[in-house]
């Protein structure tokens, strides 16, 4: 499936389930990265918004860019109200942009989409001089609990192509070959979700190796997912644990 389309039927699950990102991230972004109320920040793979809201909420000018209308439109519905926030169909590989129009480019849970040359040529051109990159994951953690173990094992096991698609995959080496020489800095915050049955089966729902019912997987998915669930929640919640990772630098 193209890459842009593959989230269309998800908007739902992903506005419900899918996690903002914590406090502590968006104050580096603002006290360290550079961040300001002042700043014209491209939100690129804007998806349904969340971190356009953030950034927002803090002052911000933002343009949210994003190929797939379904999210657009879902972001679009959530913020218009703000005169701060413009939207517009565009890709990170040809945001439509002006040249040397942003000051900071945002990139969350984004960039392992990205054909990764062409959007560092189109993140230059678009950039003022000096300005930054900023790429964000919510990193699902994977270890170090018997839930978080056994949930990875069921996305191994049943998922569509969760080996080719995961984040994961984007290496140091591939992270530091996309920013300027020496320029790259990294900063990490834990955060986590706790879900009920209906809310675990909705955020693995918006994962985009996720099968759909009908498909083959969906079914003995879904009953390893209420073995999984019944097995190791607490008071009728799992915790659901993430590492937000921060990469910035120049491109």
């Amino acid at each position: 499936m193209n890459s842009r389309e593959r989230f269309t039927s998800r908007v739902d699950s992903y506005l419900k389930y899918r996690p903002s990102y914590p406090k502590e991230a968006i104050d580096h972004l603002y006290d360290v990265v550079g961040l300001g109320a002042n700043s014209n920040i491209a939100d690129i793979g804007s998806g349904t918004g969340i971190i356009s809201k953030l950034l927002l909420e803090r002052g911000s000018d933002v343009i949210a860019v994003e190929p797939n209308q379904a999210m657009r439109e879902a972001a679009e519905q959530m913020l218009e109200s703000n005169p701060k926030f413009q939207s517009t169909s565009g890709s990170a590989e040809s945001t439509g942009l002006p040249d040397q129009s942003v000051d900071f480019i945002v990139c969350a849970q984004a960039f392992h989409w990205f054909d990764r040359s062409a959007a560092q040529i189109e993140f230059r051109r678009i950039l003022r001089p000096g300005g930054r990159v900023i790429l964000i994951w919510n990193s699902r953690l994977t270890n170090g609990t018997p839930f978080r173990e056994e949930y990875n094992q069921l996305l191994h096991t049943y998922g569509t192509d969760y080996e080719k698609v995961n984040h994961k995959n984007i290496s140091q080496t591939v992270l530091l070959s996309f920013f300027k020489e020496g320029s790259m800095h990294e900063a990490r915050f834990r955060m986590s979700q706790e879900f009920d049955f209906e809310g675990l089966k909705g955020r693995l729902l918006s994962s985009s190796y996720s099968p759909v019912p009908g498909h083959v997987n969906y079914d003995p998915m879904m009953t390893e997912l209420r073995n999984l669930f019944d097995k190791n929640n607490q008071d009728g919640l799992v915790e659901f644990d993430y590492e937000t990772e921060i990469f910035w630098g120049e491109v």
